[in-house]
């Protein structure tokens, strides 16, 4: 009996001393364990209401990643797992914009056009302050996202920083199917080819999108990438592929210094191309924007683009959950830093703001006109 509980008592001793090696490695400090046990027992049994354990787990889990202060990484629970796979197939229930993180409040990244956040004047660079009342400041990005999305036909009152202007705008969620591409010919032999993300089908668009308008005489090309936000790199690739020529589009530097290059195979004719971005285009865009640029394939026209030049990758969890974590960092073919830099364009040509991209009036549309159309056929 003695031996038994000698056994007993080694191997819980065992199992406390692992434990508590194991919070002194993760926590930097030998009192990690006894820290930890302190505020979860001080929360569990002093709380003035009863806790939730697997929210607090959930959090505890959230919070290891939210110290790392970058607004891009997050524990994403198996909901947000869900809409995050929603959001790049391209159907979700929303307003139609796109966030990104400034200086602590999600900042709209990028309006998509014909959806009820157009319509009711929110703006590429508007800062969001609150979500129906309550505060961001607090909020991660994929937190402030969920609750500006929701389900359809009902109402979200989003805060909005402007400037030194502060204003509420109400609208209405409506479910929203993207296509990733549009295209169309223009007068004489000159394409418009506009991507609104960069998403799931993207490549397989673009691709049907350039062979359709090079059956329709397609010479010389506008794209355009204003209010895109981005999406999967792999989908860059591929349209950079039709783009630039063969060789590098974009190299990504990890943690310890092993780059990846993604490179294009060439697809494309030579041909006259101007690219519009402004400060709505980011990741996958600011890529295009930038290989076009240095490898010399087009001109750059319009505004500071963004400046979001780092990668994500999700790794699924256990029960439906992943972690969402920035892994490396992007880089032109001239290895120019895009993140917190954006692409300047070859020719800066600002946006009348209050005109809607593609319709009359729109200025920077028929500038990029007026360029492609005086380039050298090759």
């Amino acid at each position: 009996m003695k031996t038994m509980i000698k056994k007993v008592f080694s191997t819980l001793l065992i199992a406390l001393l692992t434990l508590i090696f194991f919070f002194w490695y993760v926590s930097g400090t030998p009192m990690g364990f006894f820290k930890f046990v302190m505020v979860y027992a001080s929360v569990d049994q002093v709380f003035m209401k009863s806790t939730n354990h697997s929210a607090m787990f959930e959090g505890a889990l959230k919070g290891i990643v939210r110290s790392l202060n970058e607004k891009h990484s997050t524990y994403l629970s198996k909901e947000e797992t869900d809409r995050l796979k929603q959001s790049m197939d391209g159907t979700y229930s929303g307003v139609g914009i796109y966030m990104g993180g400034r200086d602590g409040a999600p900042q709209v990244m990028s309006v998509i056009e014909d959806l009820p956040a157009e319509a009711a004047g929110v703006r590429a660079g508007d800062v969001i302050i609150s979500i129906d009342g309550e505060s961001t400041e607090s909020m991660s990005l994929d937190e402030a996202s969920h609750r500006v999305r929701g389900k359809e036909g009902t109402t979200v009152a989003l805060g909005i920083e402007r400037g030194s202007e502060r204003l509420t705008i109400s609208m209405e969620r409506k479910k929203i199917t993207l296509p990733s591409v549009k295209a169309k010919m223009l007068d004489g032999d000159v394409a418009y080819i506009r991507i609104t993300q960069f998403g799931d089908h993207a490549g397989e668009e673009f691709k049907k999108a350039y062979e359709e308008m090079s059956s329709k005489g397609m010479k010389r090309m506008v794209l355009d990438l204003r209010n895109n936000p981005g999406g999967l790199l792999t989908a860059a690739q591929d349209i950079g592929s039709y783009l630039v020529p063969k060789g590098t589009i974009v190299s990504i530097k990890a943690r310890h210094g092993i780059d990846e290059v993604y490179e294009s195979e060439g697809l494309g004719k030579n041909l006259p191309l101007v690219v519009i971005i402004d400060k709505g285009s980011a990741s996958a865009s600011e890529i295009i924007a930038g290989a076009v640029q240095d490898r010399k394939s087009g001109i750059i026209l319009g505004e500071q683009s963004y400046g979001k030049g780092t990668v994500q990758t999700v790794l699924s969890s256990f029960e439906g959950e992943s972690i969402k974590l920035t892994i490396a960092q992007y880089r032109t073919p001239n290895e120019r830093i895009i993140d917190g830099e954006g692409i300047t364009p070859d020719i800066v040509y600002p946006m009348d703001p209050s005109i809607m991209y593609g319709t009359p009036g729109d200025i920077q549309l028929e500038r990029a006109l007026s360029v492609v159309r005086g380039m050298p056929l090759p």
